[in-house]
């Protein structure tokens, strides 16, 4: 790491304050290059898109390895001067343990805050038991609380991302990890504002994160008045750069026709990494 100590505990502080009131959005960008973009943009944060990251090294969502991903959050904790949440997926180990391990590493590279989900990667079973990700959960606060005490810890229940949407098991699952250590709790897929009002309300006074990863009607305001802390985008900034070139490459191999919707200007962008 080519950071400083007193620079990581300035960031992680910086990072625990955007927690504290309000709502903020922490863009995902995949790459340098996206991350520095954001931070020109004034965004106050950034995080990790484990979908994203995996696509720009040619492999599907969950295909990069544990030493893959702490260098990735190590080359963008170096990047720029923004506190970085590493998505951490399931936290790469079946035991807590590893858990306990990856999360070490992670803070290591740099980041601010860890996310964990419960996600078990099972088609028939999708979410592991409440108990053993309990057991996960407690095990990632340990090895915060033992490498980096100020880093803080995200709790994610996948229910509803993972085509199980039981509002209610999500909900015993948030408060069940915002009791074992979590400091932000997080259901990716929850849409309506009855469901994130009520989640919003069963782990207060913790702050909620929100994924909107899609096209969506709700303004930072609306979510703001909800009650949710902060908002993030997954893959969805990935997947918009992947469909303009998609697009355009399509439009070559396929009509055999030049067509390139949306092109960045080379100006902007090379007096952007200039700096």
């Amino acid at each position: 790491m080519a950071l400083s100590v007193s620079e990581l505990k300035a960031r992680r502080r910086a990072f625990r304050e955007l927690h504290q009131s309000g709502c903020f959005v922490i863009p995902n960008p995949w790459d340098v290059g996206s991350a520095r973009y954001l931070q020109g943009l004034g965004f106050k944060a950034i995080a990790t898109t484990s979908a994203g990251a995996s696509w720009s090294s040619g492999v599907p969502d969950g295909g990069l390895s544990l030493e893959q991903v702490v260098g990735h959050i190590e080359s963008l904790v170096e990047a720029t001067e923004l506190p970085l949440n590493a998505d951490l997926e399931s936290g790469f180990s079946d035991d807590a343990a590893g858990v306990a391990r990856s999360v070490a590493l992670a803070i290591g590279a740099g980041a601010a805050a860890v996310s964990i989900e419960d996600s078990s990667g099972i088609a028939s079973n999708p979410v592991r038991t409440i108990a053993s990700s309990v057991d996960r959960i407690k095990a990632a606060r340990a090895a915060i609380d033992t490498h980096a005490p100020d880093a803080m810890l995200v709790g994610r229940a996948e229910n509803f991302f993972v085509g199980r949407p039981d509002l209610d098991d999500t909900i015993a699952r948030l408060k069940a990890y915002s009791e074992a250590g979590a400091d932000i709790l997080y259901a990716p897929g929850i849409k309506t504002k009855a469901e994130i009002e009520a989640v919003v309300a069963a782990v207060a006074p913790k702050p909620v994160n929100l994924l909107i990863g899609s096209d969506s009607a709700l303004t930072i305001q609306d979510v703001a008045t909800m009650g949710v802390r902060r908002i993030s985008v997954g893959g969805a900034l990935a997947r918009s750069a992947w469909g303009g070139f998609m697009q355009a490459a399509r439009s070559i191999a396929e009509q055999g026709r030049f067509s390139f919707p949306n092109q960045a200007n080379a100006r902007e962008l090379n007096a952007l990494f200039k700096k």
